[in-house]
């Protein structure tokens, strides 16, 4: 029965080409949606998921009520880890994790042929290795981070600096990063940091180096490091926070801070938290995606549910014989959804030849390393799947067409039921509310990222360049700076540590006070940390009082803050006044108009500028328009002279502000995508409706034609009901879409808005493509000889 069953099913896919071409396009395209989301959601399902001590590993969360609102940070003090491990017997480890790779930063490697390589480098405690999973190819994980000066090394790192034929262990290696030199031994060696890894990094030092280098983080008031726990198995969370929750309160002796720990490995996906509670992060783009991915699979069944139903009349007598010769119910229902299946079967093969096609091109999009291997567990998932869905497809049309009445059948008297068209015209629309719901998803969000890119920063990004200052140029930094400004395409050059925008602040305090400052008044500052020449490169504008500049003599006594910052400290004729930050008294010469320091995501923040020349990690350089290209060799050959053995590593200020919102560029190109998709799979069923439409009414378009109907009244005769149905859709769709999208920007402080144009876009392009479509075959069987549809009655 079986192989019967497979040989009819093949036949009426031979047999039906329109039909089965329609239904294996809009399957296959929807199939490899499904697979290509399916392995994104599990790539980010499995991020940091790999360690073997996943289960009892947290990370140590900071709380603090500042600027008028309730942060949740990861920075925490240098002396927590060990601190919380032997304070709680819950602790079964800790360590104590810098680094500054996420932020830009990497250390200069000197190899032993005196050239310089860029790594990315962190500092950890010695339980590093035995609390999380990084194999060691050499080395033992309780052993390699005992000694203060040890370091160990990737793989990958280690065959950059000695070769493939040199053991780097007890070899020494000389590295520098912002200003800092100093050497370190190899004592082990690692695989390389895996790609569903959150964290990333080339080599390991010791925390107490870390503390040699910069000894500030061996003091309760500064923080900085990540603080990791590995927690005894079956420990109650709850109670554990309620415990560590006021921990500084006794040894930092500050109580506007208050502790709790996060499963270690929900970071990456759950890594928003608003007013000091978790509102999300990536894991809603991994639900949206899921759903997506999962609607347009819909569309595509619907699609084989809508065509099997619409056509049945061509299996109307096939159904009547099998019956009056003995089949059952569930034998015709077993034979339709064979057929369901051998049909999702070949639209998976087909899909996944266009998956093995297209994985790069996903993998570019969404800044992946995803493979795709036909493993047993996989083929076994994909037939799985195919099944279900080749079930869920041929379902309703299954019992729809075994449920025939024999005798009616035969008759010839058989009639579409009210109930059938509702079901069909309501399955047409449900495809049209998510084609609308995309449309509109993806002009909101392209509008968002068109306001991101043309919203006023209160400073000039385009064309100005980053140069790492390090190494031997750091002691020349006043004439390379000089040196770059007499070139004749430069228009100005200067110099800051870290960048003038990023994604929160990785340079803060509340270490100022003013006159009139509040008791209990919490503000936190970010700290800019420049040149006298940066608020001009830049095109800051000045509020009040002067920027930094050497007409004065020094200014390193002197602060500069921004409107917000002075807004914030309640200060009035804030020039001259006398503020203390850090211990030290400092004058305010000026007030910068508010410009923004991170994404629009957030507000602006206080603001302070300090002039330390000798703290500052990059040059900024303002090119005229044009002439980028010659001035960077330009550039590039001067580098050399001042930083002889120093890779020249530049970036623009304009590519560092689109990093702040690359999650948003990859959701709307995926969104862009799939929107096309869903069309596209929609389109096909209208196309395929269309067609059986005009084709169960040729006799009926021959008569009128033949009565002296005209092209266009037949054409709009067969078109209308498709425009209903997208109305209906209309009515549906943009309620449903406005909500979501507004609910979507509220993840902004500054945003555009879902404006009435959008809805009309979104109108007008599904009802030209309603139109087009229907259309052709409208028209097709308007301009048909009608003596052929009706020569034989």
């Amino acid at each position: 029965m079986f192989q019967n069953n497979l040989k009819i099913a093949w036949r009426n896919l031979l047999k039906n080409k329109s039909t089965s071409i329609i239904n294996i396009i809009g399957l296959s395209t929807g199939l490899t949606c499904v697979i290509l989301i399916f392995l994104w959601v599990q790539d980010e399902w499995g991020m940091d998921k790999f360690h073997a001590k996943d289960k009892q590993l947290y990370q140590v969360m900071e709380v603090s009520k500042a600027n008028d609102k309730i942060d949740v940070g990861i920075h925490s003090q240098g002396l927590l880890a060990e601190t919380l491990a032997n304070d709680f017997p819950e602790v079964e480890a800790s360590t104590a994790f810098f680094s500054l790779v996420n932020e830009g930063y990497n250390f200069n490697i000197k190899t032993p042929e005196q050239t310089i390589i860029k790594a990315g480098g962190v500092f950890a405690d010695d339980k590093f290795f035995d609390m999380f999973s990084y194999p060691l190819v050499s080395g033992k994980e309780s052993e390699v981070l005992k000694n203060k000066e040890s370091m160990v090394i990737s793989r990958s790192l280690a065959t950059s600096v000695f070769g493939k034929s040199t053991d780097p262990i007890g070899k020494t290696i000389n590295w520098e990063i912002m200003g800092i030199t100093s050497a370190s031994t190899v004592s082990g060696i690692f695989e390389d940091v895996p790609h569903n890894s959150s964290q990333k990094f080339d080599f390991v030092l010791t925390k107490l180096k870390l503390f040699e280098v910069i000894p500030n983080f061996k003091e309760w008031y500064n923080e900085g490091v990540n603080t990791f726990l590995q927690l005894k198995a079956g420990t109650n969370i709850i109670a554990f926070n309620t415990k560590i929750k006021d921990v500084l309160k006794s040894y930092a002796k500050d109580d506007r801070f208050t502790l709790f720990v996060r499963p270690y490995s929900d970071a990456y996906l759950y890594n928003a938290y608003e007013n000091g509670k978790q509102a999300g992060g990536r894991i809603d783009y991994v639900k949206l995606f899921s759903i997506i991915g999962l609607f347009i699979l819909l569309i595509a069944c619907i699609n084989f549910i809508n065509l099997s139903t619409a056509t049945s009349s061509t299996r109307e007598k096939e159904i009547g014989i099998k019956k009056s010769i003995g089949s059952t119910k569930g034998e015709l229902i077993y034979q339709f959804l064979t057929e369901s299946v051998v049909l999702v079967l070949v639209s998976l093969v087909i899909s996944i030849i266009l998956v093995k096609l297209f994985i790069s091109e996903f993998n570019y999009i969404t800044a992946k390393s995803i493979s795709f291997h036909l493993s047993p567990i996989a083929l076994f998932t994909l037939f799985t799947g195919a099944l279900l869905t080749g079930i869920l497809a041929g379902y309703y049309p299954a019992f729809y067409l075994s449920g025939k009445e024999t005798i009616s059948i035969l008759k010839g008297k058989l009639k579409t039921s009210v109930s059938e068209v509702l079901a069909r015209k309501g399955l047409v629309v449900f495809q049209f509310v998510i084609s609308l719901f995309l449309i509109v998803s993806v002009l909101v969000i392209y509008r968002q990222l068109q306001f991101i890119q043309t919203i006023n920063l209160g400073y000039d990004k385009d064309n100005v360049v980053y140069i790492d200052r390090t190494g031997p140029i750091m002691e020349k930094s006043s004439a390379f700076i000089n040196t770059v400004r007499k070139l004749p395409d430069i228009v100005n050059a200067s110099s800051i540590n870290g960048s003038i925008a990023q994604e929160g602040d990785n340079s803060t305090t509340s270490g100022i006070s003013w006159p009139g400052e509040k008791q209990n008044q919490s503000i936190v500052f970010a700290v800019k940390t420049v040149d006298e020449l940066l608020i001009e490169t830049l095109g800051i504008t000045m509020a009040e009082g002067r920027a930094y500049s050497d007409q004065y003599g020094t200014d390193k006594d002197n602060l500069i803050f921004n409107e917000t910052a002075i807004k914030s400290m309640g200060l009035q004729d804030p020039i001259g006044k006398k503020v203390t930050m850090w211990g030290e008294t400092k004058t305010i010469i000026g007030v910068t108009k508010d410009f923004f320091a991170n994404s629009v995501h957030e507000k602006i923040p206080p603001i302070v500028m300090r002039y330390e020349p000798d703290k500052t990690t990059s040059f900024v350089i303002k090119i005229k328009k044009g002439k980028e290209q010659e001035m960077l060799a330009q550039l590039k050959s001067l580098y050399a002279e001042f930083n002889p053995g120093y890779p020249f590593k530049y970036s623009f200020l304009d590519e560092k502000y689109q990093i702040l919102y690359a999650a948003e560029h990859r959701v709307a190109a995926l969104a862009k995508y799939f929107a096309g998709l869903a069309i596209l799979i929609s389109c096909l069923g209208l196309f395929g409706l269309a067609f059986f439409n005009a084709k169960i009414r040729a006799k009926e378009i021959g008569i009128r034609k033949v009565l002296g109907a005209t092209v266009s009244k037949v054409a709009y005769l067969l078109s209308k009901d498709f425009v209903k149905l997208a109305l209906i859709a209309v009515c549906i769709a943009f309620p449903l879409s406005w909500w979501a999208m507004n609910k979507w920007l509220e993840n902004y402080v500054y945003k555009t808005e879902v404006s009435t144009s959008t809805f009309i876009i979104a109108f007008l392009g599904i009802m030209t493509i309603t139109i087009i479509t229907v259309s052709f075959q409208a028209i097709k069987a308007a301009i048909a000889n009608p003596i052929k549809s009706l020569r034989t009655e």
